[in-house]
């Protein structure tokens, strides 16, 4: 029987972890750890400096684990204490509450680092997200049922059964899902290449009650971009993205371009 790991970046109780692991469940034994609380933004960050703790939760008859650290932490505890060290055969994380697109996401997102540290152990892995209309929503507590997650549900499971039945192409260690908040279960699913940039990044200045200055970090989104990438995709196309990714950050050029600077 397949062994799935599921984990997100919203926090255990997150609705959506929950549509992730019944978007598995019956293709294999699902275990679901993450972290006990909102860990938006955090990456690939890991706990190196305290320790770590993981308590059994109840989560609608799925065996749960809440992880005190970073989605990456939920994933190494996940493998390693959880599972004593077996590999799982897919992880899942998410579906997170926000798109992640651009390159932006890709190195901020703990959605996406969740998945990253599972492939880095070779394990082929989703990362699985929804746009949201409403941008202050991907940083609240996603407990309750204000979003609906049936149709990305429906093509996680989708995806997922292709990648247990056939693994990932050699080359591609994470699969990067969006789903379009207007989507349906006719939109269609187009494989699509990263987008430079999501956000106009800005800093706002303000002041406490004492007069002394602090900054917000903050940025309008970038709506265009070229064909196929996935912020066109999903913004102006209004469909389904899959972009493969790989742990490889090696540029693709001619290295003599480089020992000429030197």
């Amino acid at each position: 029987m397949h062994r799935i790991l599921v984990s997100n970046d919203d926090g255990v109780y997150a609705s959506g972890l929950q549509a992730a692991a019944k978007s598995v469940q019956g293709l294999g034994q699902v275990v679901v750890a993450a972290p006990s609380g909102q860990m938006s933004g955090v990456g690939r960050s890991v706990s190196v400096f305290e320790p770590l703790r993981y308590a059994h939760v109840n989560l609608n008859g799925f065996q749960a684990y809440a992880v005190t650290g970073t989605p990456v932490d939920s994933v190494i505890i996940g493998i390693f204490a959880i599972m004593k060290g077996e590999l799982p055969d897919l992880v899942v994380s998410g579906i997170n509450v926000g798109e992640n697109i651009s390159t932006d996401t890709v190195t901020t997102s703990g959605t996406i680092g969740a998945a990253l540290e599972a492939a880095s152990y070779g394990i082929p892995s989703i990362a699985a997200s929804i746009q949201v209309v409403d941008q202050g929503d991907k940083f609240d507590m996603h407990h309750g049922e204000k979003h609906n997650f049936e149709v990305a549900t429906k093509v996680l499971r989708r995806v997922a059964s292709k990648v247990l039945e056939h693994g990932l192409p050699g080359g591609v260690d994470v699969l990067n899902l969006n789903v379009p908040a207007d989507a349906t279960e006719d939109t269609d699913i187009v494989v699509t290449r990263l987008a430079r940039k999501i956000f106009k990044t800005t800093v706002q200045e303000r002041f406490d009650p004492r007069g002394r200055p602090y900054y917000w970090i903050d940025g309008d989104l970038i709506c265009c971009d070229e064909e196929g990438t996935d912020v066109q995709t999903i913004y102006q196309d209004r469909k389904i993205s899959l972009t493969p990714l790989t742990l490889d950050s090696t540029s693709r050029i001619d290295f003599r371009q480089i020992e000429d600077l030197f």
